[in-house]
């Protein structure tokens, strides 16, 4: 599949204006990081991708309900592009890149060059998989390349953190861009199956991510009477119960295949230090590679829950009010995976090569999550470069081979839409 495309001239020609646009892509990544994106608030970075989507010569361009933009490229009867180009249809291809950051809208996000070196917040993850988007898009156009599929391109909302990937499960489950046949929901998969799916996502050259990481996170709350610390000493106390639930939840044993994690991430509650808190809290991330790891490591932690608040009422004074506790799911993102003998995740590996670079392959929660877990091939790919300091304000770029990462790209895109 790869030497085919290896092979096309206009591919060839579009690897080339990849490389002769090396500046102008930097300059897209340095604007697009400037611009805040905070999960949830990601509308004036999507309409500046939707103006650089539309510039690149992309049609289409449409914000859909929850924010993401949404472009095609097409072929109709040789026309690239063509405005009325049949409707997208099972087989076509799906290039996305999340527009969100984690930092909050207080964060300076302006960005620096220092010599070879982007530093800002959010330089790398995500702008850098947003403008190889805008890039490859650009080159499809300029390069006049054929395909005998559609490709979608998305910048995609509410990937990190809080977000819970509702972006591209929009994309994938309750919608698409208007004037195509939207990805309709259905109780197990898509009624309009994508023939591939990619997720441009943060830097690098070699890591292929086809293995979905799978994560369970809750706001775990303990409520009670409280009271004053002398008083009524002797209530049941919710800080106690957290206290017994988190030492309880650090015992549960690791493991390594698959690879299972359980973290308390954040913790607080009360008024004061003479008072006795009538709630307290705690963040909880769980994770694993394995969907079966991961309902059985939640359901351990479900049992840890209930015997804390069980614990904690039973050493309360006889007749004062017993704790409850109210266990809220704020996250829940699939895991799986596409098996690496599956043809795309090889066009990966062969792409990774054909750019004069060894693969590694991975396992990460990026937007890939959502059609893995639907049953369609999916993986997440780094757009070149070098970064450093991930989701800190610190947070920096360096061009190392960039242009290759995106060549890559979009050898793997080009081949899975099969290029004439």
């Amino acid at each position: 599949m790869i030497d085919a495309v290896l092979q096309n001239e206009r591919v060839r020609a579009a690897g080339a204006f990849i490389e002769r646009s090396d500046e102008a892509t930097l300059g897209r990544q340095a604007a697009l990081s400037a611009i805040p994106a905070p999960t949830g608030a990601e509308a004036a970075r999507g309409a500046r991708v939707a103006d650089m989507l539309g510039e690149a010569g992309l049609r289409d361009v449409q914000v859909d309900e929850v924010g993401n933009v949404c472009a095609w490229y097409r072929n109709a009867a040789g026309k690239v592009g063509a405005q009325h180009a049949a409707p997208l249809h099972d087989g076509s291809v799906v290039l996305s890149a999340h527009l969100d950051t984690v930092f909050g809208p207080e964060l300076d996000v302006s960005v620096a060059r220092r010599g070879a070196r982007l530093e800002g917040p959010g330089i790398a993850d995500n702008a850098r998989g947003l403008a190889a988007l805008v890039a490859i898009g650009e080159a499809l156009v300029q390069a006049r390349v054929e395909t005998r599929r559609p490709v979608l391109f998305a910048a995609t909302v509410g990937e990190e953190g809080s977000g819970d990937l509702r972006g591209v499960r929009y994309l994938m489950c309750d919608g698409g861009a208007q004037h195509a046949a939207p990805l309709h929901k259905s109780s197990q998969s898509p009624s309009i199956r994508p023939h591939a799916f990619i997720a441009l996502d943060g830097a690098g050259i070699e890591r292929i991510v086809h293995r979905a990481l799978g994560a369970r996170r809750y706001r775990v709350t303990y409520l009670g009477p409280g009271g004053h610390s002398w008083a009524a000493f002797g209530v049941a106390n919710p800080a106690n119960a957290v206290g017994r639930a988190i030492e309880r939840i650090a015992s549960i044993p690791a493991h390594g295949a698959p690879r299972t994690a359980h973290s308390v991430v954040r913790l607080g509650g009360g008024t004061g230090l003479n008072s006795i808190p009538q709630n307290a809290w705690f963040d909880l991330d769980l994770r694993s590679e394995d969907p079966r790891a991961l309902e059985k490591l939640d359901g351990a932690v479900q049992t840890i829950l209930t015997q804390a608040l069980e614990e904690e009422n039973r050493h309360r004074v006889p007749g004062t009010a017993p704790l409850t506790i109210d266990v809220r799911r704020v996250g829940d993102r699939p895991s799986g995976l596409t098996p690496r003998t599956h043809p795309l995740v090889q066009t990966a590996v062969a792409a990774t090569r054909a750019v004069g670079h060894e693969h590694q392959l991975a396992c990460a929660s990026t937007d890939a999550n959502v059609p893995i877990a639907l049953g369609v091939p999916a993986v997440a790919l780094g757009a070149g470069g070098r970064a450093g300091d991930a989701h800190l304000p610190t947070e920096w770029y360096e061009n190392d081979k960039g242009a290759l990462g995106i060549v890559r790209a979009l050898l793997v895109t080009a081949a899975m839409a099969e290029a004439q």
